[in-house]
């Protein structure tokens, strides 16, 4: 039987636990997001979801004027989209598989990671292989669907230079060579450079694109925990963009400090690199923000000693006031636990004029938030090379009335017709987003 003072401490955690973060969808954004003083529990912040799945004939909402189709349903957990020049879309399946030798699945904070991840269907035996989706009739839904490339690991980010397609696995890239119009690749590719990866593998998720002039390819690392708990000997090289030279075949950390960078975009004017990444977890509700922001060669973001520019988190041991001294702190906030991933700069002319420049971002949703945050595609108008107020709801309904999850999206990529392409792990799906037809 449990002593007084234990129930009550019990409790008042259950209670900490459970404490609200702001209502407002857009709370955290924008290029100077107001900051909370950093706050703790015994038991994280938790979101509690439930999967519903799309009903028969059910999408997510667009803004009016645009359609929203179901390019291709009954997908393995889709995370990642490229779409080729000849029209083809590749789509990457792939999901989480957690490791022993990550320390931060442990623990109370560890038990509710594993519940929910196995509540949204992330914890899973990677399908590990990549699809050919194929829409040769244009009407919005792909028709021919093959197995491109099978035997990967964990595939995720996809690049195609001339001749050559590029892919990220969780361990390093690998190649292979490329035909317009070709539904399969054979073997698991040639290794191109190795990544962190395993054993830990905390961030697992890594993504891989091309410089505008095709010369270097630039990889995506995110971090081995939350704050470096797992030793930050496992942390070298990580919370980092890596740079490739195809020419040279030398690869350098080109920026770091970047806790978990997923999508990768160069601004259309500007040819600037931009990324968003999702920030740490525990210190409350609304902080700090994820976030989308140009990236400078040899720059460093604060993880894990900072957020924000020179915010310090208190809990991180040893300090180091030197590399927080230095942290640039991000271009505009995405909103606190929003968990963005997908980023894609619109460069068609399908879509009215408002949205061509601008950024469209997937937010896949945290875990530890209450009330749910994310699960939505946003637009974030660019003018001038620079983001601007206020963001858009582009793509919303993911959650339902009741708060219950349908689907969650993550790549977002635009087709050959200049249609918005949303990759959904949880809904198996790709969805198609178009301006609609008279």
């Amino acid at each position: 039987m449990l002593r007084p003072f234990l129930c009550a401490a019990v409790a008042a955690t259950i209670l900490a636990a459970c404490s609200s973060g702001s209502s407002d969808p857009f709370v955290g954004f924008g290029p100077n997001p107001p900051l909370d003083s950093p706050s703790r529990s015994l038991i994280p912040t938790v979101g509690v979801p439930e999967v519903v799945g799309w009903p028969a004939g059910a999408a997510p909402k667009a803004p009016p004027g645009f359609a929203v189709t179901r390019f291709a349903e009954g997908l393995d957990h889709p995370r990642w989209l490229l779409a080729l020049p000849n029209g083809d879309v590749l789509a990457a399946l792939s999901a989480s598989e957690p490791s022993k030798a990550d320390k931060s699945n442990q623990g109370i904070k560890g038990f509710f990671q594993k519940l929910l991840m196995k509540k949204v269907g992330s914890a899973k035996p990677s399908p590990n292989r990549i699809m050919l989706l194929r829409d040769a009739d244009g009407d919005g839904v792909a028709e021919v669907r093959t197995t491109f490339a099978q035997g990967l690991k964990q595939p995720f980010g996809m690049t195609l230079v001339g001749e050559t397609l590029y892919v990220a696995n969780s361990d390093g890239v690998v190649s292979y060579p490329y035909q317009a119009g070709q539904t399969e690749v054979a073997g698991p590719g040639t290794r191109v450079f190795d990544l962190p990866g395993p054993p830990i593998n905390h961030h697992w998720t890594k993504n891989v694109v091309a410089s505008p002039d095709g010369a270097k390819l630039f990889a995506t690392v995110g971090s081995n925990s939350n704050i470096g708990e797992n030793g930050m000997e496992n942390e070298v090289g990580r919370a980092a963009i890596w740079e490739y030279d195809l020419a040279t075949k030398q690869a350098r950390v080109f920026a770091s400090g970047i806790r978990n960078p997923n999508g990768v975009d160069f601004e259309p004017t500007t040819g600037v690199m931009w990324t968003v990444s999702n920030e740490r977890d525990e210190i409350g509700n609304d902080l700090p923000p994820d976030y989308l922001t140009s990236v400078k060669d040899g720059g460093f973001y604060g993880w894990p000693y900072s957020y924000w520019g020179q915010h310090v988190d208190k809990r991180v041991k040893p300090q180091r006031p030197d590399l927080v001294a230095k942290a640039i702190a991000p271009d505009y906030g995405l909103g606190p636990h929003t968990a963005s991933l997908g980023l894609t700069f619109y460069r068609a002319d399908a879509f009215p004029a408002h949205y061509r420049g601008g950024a469209f971002i997937g937010q896949h949703g945290s875990w530890n938030r209450k009330p749910l945050n994310g699960y939505r595609v946003v637009f974030v108008p660019f003018a001038g090379g620079r983001p601007q107020m206020p963001a858009e709801a582009f793509l919303t309904g993911f959650l339902n009335a009741d708060q219950k999850i349908q689907g969650r999206p993550v790549g977002v990529a635009v087709d050959g017709r200049g249609a918005l392409l949303v990759a959904d792990d949880v809904g198996g799906m790709v969805w198609r987003v178009a301006p609609a037809r008279p």
